[in-house]
């Protein structure tokens, strides 16, 4: 049995209604069929199997929720939806399939899982790599990813600002611990924030969340980002969202969305918890005042005229400043 590394935990562990906050992962790979992929996670987790259409399948597991397996290719999917309800044409869409195996990747969204049992979702790891999983650098050409959803301790203006404050302070740090393959760097999927946004973060004062949603708009009006703000906003202002950015995919939820991370699940040392331990980082800061004003401010001290702030010298401020708190 493969040793599972510990998730770890983050400074504030509850809601401001003093629940436990919960975490949901996306995972994308190739190398298996939705049949094998749908069997494994009911040996993991039992539960109930309910079939949508030959590329999408839901599995309702008695103790977490609702888990959902489906080929991320969204012409195949309404394709076999379409023979579904026609009741024709299942030979095309399993050929369909089997050459997309290689190239299309299965997608698994978990529910939301509390921030004390994640240990257990981190079960599927190894049992989808033991089948033949296979994750972002067995191909050049498409970029699969881990995402990371972790429900807000509160939704309230400040806290929202210090994460994003946060972020927007370790992004190209995080970007390196990660370790980001190049054919994602290079996607137009998991962009990061502009350094003026960083800076107009750093430098104002939000009272109202509606301000600080405009602005994020403003530099954001897409989903493609590495932390992607749109499914939070939205479920705390939908219109305003929609006003800005009409997609179809923005599922709006009170949680970030962060698109950041690599699949490695080929890799026996990688698992969930390595990316949400990075990923942790950001958590630790936006919890420290303190921290954050001294970055802030380190940030904003090292910006040239011009060219602005060095990345590479900033990584290794964000370094010193981990080893410093003896965070690594």
């Amino acid at each position: 049995m493969e040793a599972m590394m510990a998730f770890k935990t983050p400074p504030v562990t509850t809601t401001e209604n003093d629940d436990v906050r919960h975490v949901g992962f996306e995972i994308e790979f190739t190398g298996l069929t939705i049949g094998n992929v749908t069997q494994i996670l009911k040996d993991v987790f039992g539960g109930e199997l309910e079939r949508k259409s030959a590329v999408e399948y839901i599995l309702q597991t008695p103790e977490y929720g609702k888990f959902k397996v489906e080929l991320d290719w969204e012409f195949l999917k309404s394709t076999a939806l379409d023979a579904k309800i026609n009741d024709d044409g299942h030979e095309w869409v399993d050929f369909l399939h089997q050459i997309a195996l290689s190239v299309v990747p299965v997608e698994i969204v978990s529910p939301p899982f509390p921030l004390d049992k994640l240990e257990q979702l981190d079960k599927l790891i190894p049992a989808l790599r033991n089948a033949g999983a296979k994750g972002t650098d067995d191909s050049v050409v498409a970029a699969f990813g881990v995402h990371i959803n972790p429900e807000l301790p509160s939704l309230d203006v400040q806290t929202v600002h210090r994460y994003l404050q946060a972020f927007g302070l370790l992004q190209w740090w995080l970007n390196e611990a990660h370790d980001v393959n190049l054919a994602r760097k290079i996607s137009p999927y998991i962009q990061l924030y502009s350094e003026e946004y960083v800076e107009l973060l750093l430098d104002k004062t939000y009272q109202d969340m509606s301000d600080l949603i405009d602005d994020y708009l403003v530099h954001n009006p897409s989903r493609n980002r590495a932390l992607d703000m749109l499914p939070l906003f939205a479920f705390i202002d939908q219109q305003r969202v929609h006003n800005t950015v009409s997609d179809s995919k923005v599922n709006q939820r009170p949680t970030f969305h962060y698109r950041l991370p690599d699949c490695l699940i080929e890799n026996t040392h990688w698992s969930f918890a390595t990316s949400w331990n990075i990923w942790h980082l950001v958590e630790v800061l936006a919890a420290d005042p303190t921290a954050l004003n001294f970055l802030s401010r380190r940030f904003r001290q090292l910006s040239l005229p011009l060219i602005g702030v060095k990345r590479n010298d900033w990584v290794k401020e964000v370094n010193l400043w981990i080893k410093n708190r003896e965070l690594g």
